[in-house]
């Protein structure tokens, strides 16, 4: 034996599941956005945009569902239930950055691109945000486990000796 067997083994890093879990949302969300912007490129010059941006924009919500579905949640639910609960937390979304859009133009009539995109990143991230942590809490929550314990009482319970 060396001596090197004897020493101890360093102790393994690991991420905060909530961390790698939006690690993982944060990779998933941004490929399919990529792709999503090449397919609306490609679509653009064949279909009029507002149909190129509508159906780019129903396909990849469908795809990053499940991606987030399987990949940052590791969740087994599924079903067109989870598709309509992201759906809405796309369309919440939406309606932030577009608000985000106006008010900056409320405020300036006309904003440098370097200004209106910074307003729109950063409200996209805000909104990515938003998104993870509504997902996480309401369209992937896990189920509770079964436990021996019986369920909470929905109102307080008052106990009568007799």
């Amino acid at each position: 034996m060396t001596a090197l067997a004897h020493l101890p083994a360093k102790p393994k890093r690991t991420l905060h599941p909530l961390v790698a879990a939006f690690v993982r949302f944060v990779v998933c969300g941004g490929g399919v956005g990529l792709a999503a912007s090449g397919a609306l490129v490609l679509l653009a010059g064949r279909v009029p945009l507002v149909l190129a941006n509508a159906l780019v924009t129903v396909v990849s919500t469908v795809i990053a569902t499940e991606l987030h579905s399987r990949i940052s949640f590791r969740s087994d639910r599924g079903g067109w239930r989870i598709h309509l609960r992201s759906g809405l937390t796309v369309v919440v979304s939406y309606a932030f950055t577009t608000g985000a859009l106006l008010v900056l133009h409320a405020v300036q009539s006309a904003p440098s691109a370097v200004v209106e995109q910074t307003v729109y990143l950063s409200a996209s991230a805000a909104a990515g945000v938003g998104r993870f942590v509504l997902l996480r809490a309401v369209v992937f929550t896990p189920a509770p486990a079964a436990t021996g314990a019986p369920a909470p009482l929905a109102r307080p319970a008052v106990v009568i000796a007799a």
